[in-house]
């Protein structure tokens, strides 16, 4: 017969008794979430299954809503009148392909090129749409492999990716120019409605920009927003 007897909480005590300053908690199972309550259940790492009951400070309870059983989280956990109380969370995606997309972000900020590379495909891959500043800023990257890789993941992306390349239509480096516009064009419809919604707003040279790839790519806008003299 299977022992029912719940598992025994313990103690956290950081190295040296208490810190002002805290000290970060990390589990990879959050058991129980009490928002009403305002405390967090949480499986210990280094204690075999055991687990803890952690109040949370009023200023964490909306990020506590954002906590589900099972998510892995780091605590930031301060001492507040003898008590030890968690200050703030930081959740840590189980969806592998977030996992993958973070570890790519921070790989193109690498130095050596080929780690920037296979970011940069990577993103492309997996199609982040949260990574498309990131991407548009290696589209100036010193490699031209990296460029190069970054236009491809971009078009990749598609739709999301729009927004940011039609300011570069009107760059005055000719190699982003261009790479904006055969982004553009690459991309086809899904770019057709923000080019059409950045008319209105845009400088004169920038709208004959748009009006051309709009032209290369078969589309005609119903009235010109470029007023007659």
């Amino acid at each position: 017969m299977a022992d029912d007897t719940p598992t025994k909480l313990v103690q956290i005590m950081p190295k040296g008794g208490g810190k002002k300053d805290g000290f970060n908690l990390v589990t990879e199972n959050v058991t129980a979430v009490n928002v009403e309550a305002g405390q967090i259940e949480i499986e210990l790492l280094a204690y075999d299954g055991k687990t803890v009951l952690m109040d949370v400070a009023e200023e964490a309870l909306e990020d506590l809503k954002k906590v589900n059983l099972g998510d892995g989280a780091t605590l930031r956990v301060v001492e507040e009148d003898g008590k030890r109380v968690v200050k703030q969370f930081r959740i840590r995606a189980k969806d592998p392909n977030v996992v993958q997309v973070d570890a790519a972000l921070l790989d193109l900020k690498d130095t050596h090129w080929l780690n920037r590379k296979h970011a940069v495909e990577k993103l492309g891959e997996l199609k982040a749409a949260e990574a498309v500043s990131a991407l548009v800023e290696c589209l100036s990257d010193e490699v031209g492999d990296v460029r190069q890789r970054a236009y491809d993941a971009l078009i990749k992306i598609g739709g999301p990716s729009v927004t940011q390349i039609i300011p570069f239509l009107v760059s005055e480096e000719d190699e982003l120019r261009q790479a904006a516009t055969e982004i553009l064009r690459k991309i086809g419809k899904p770019a057709v409605e923000p080019l059409a919604t950045a008319l209105a707003s845009s400088e004169d040279l920038l709208r004959k920009r748009i009006l051309k790839v709009l032209d290369r790519m078969g589309y005609k806008p119903k009235e010109s927003p470029i007023p007659s003299t």
